[in-house]
């Protein structure tokens, strides 16, 4: 029996470099759902303070210049672009200095306020997957699935650091993990939608598992959601 599960609204939550957003990307192509990179969001915020020399802990200088932040989603051939005052931004947002800046950007009350309302009305028409770090908590309590995706900073700061050397970056292994303890802490600590599991999230190691195997798990999980709420329809 095949089970239809374009209706359905997943968040996937889950701290840096846990793999969420490529394991969201991957189960929403198969299940037929959009998929929503909202980290991409705050990264590109963060972007706009960082090429405007505007200072990571400067927070007045943050919240005054978010009037002058244009972001526009459009989905390409069922993939997000994320448009910053009109041009794409590509991987822009995924330097190490993008990351440092979506962390301090993202605990600030009026940064999350700025971005709200966008990521609450893609989510109201369903058929989402939206992957974040407050999606269960925050941006959508009432979604169909909700998927806590971690693993351990040695686990997370090990896979960054061969993916950035394949790409020919200058990093060392210990900045990395260093960078993802304090960005851990950041997070989870912020009085504003801390990181944390929602109360009825579903938890998910993945350290020992090849992404595949991830995402089967996670198409299990909607399969499983999926059925469940068409029998009480």
């Amino acid at each position: 029996m095949n089970i239809d599960m374009t209706g359905l609204t997943v968040a996937i939550d889950g701290p840096s470099g846990a793999g969420k957003s490529t394991v969201a990307k991957k189960a929403a192509a198969v299940a037929g759902l959009v998929y929503v990179d909202t980290g991409a969001l705050y990264r590109t915020v963060g972007l706009y303070m960082l090429e405007h020399g505007i200072g990571d802990e400067d927070e007045e200088g943050i919240v005054a210049a978010l009037p002058r932040v244009d972001i526009r989603l459009a989905f390409e051939n069922g993939v997000q672009q994320v448009y910053l005052c009109g041009e794409a931004v590509g991987d822009r947002i995924r330097t190490e200095d993008a990351s440092r800046y979506a962390s301090a950007v993202s605990k600030l009350p009026p940064v999350r306020d700025f971005l709200l309302d966008m990521q609450r009305k893609l989510a109201e028409a369903g058929g989402v997957v939206m992957d974040g770090r407050d999606i269960g908590t925050v941006i959508m309590p009432d979604a169909d699935v909700k998927i806590f995706y971690t693993a351990t900073a040695e686990t997370r700061a090990e896979r960054r650091f061969r993916e950035q050397r394949e790409r020919g970056m200058d990093v060392t292994y210990e900045d990395i993990l260093a960078s993802i303890v304090a960005r851990d802490k950041q997070d989870s600590e912020r009085e504003t939608a801390p990181l944390k599991p929602a109360e009825d999230a579903i938890v998910f190691y993945n350290d020992p598992y090849p992404i595949d195997a991830c995402v089967c798990w996670v198409l299990g999980v909607l399969t499983r959601a999926a059925w469940e709420k068409a029998r009480k329809q």
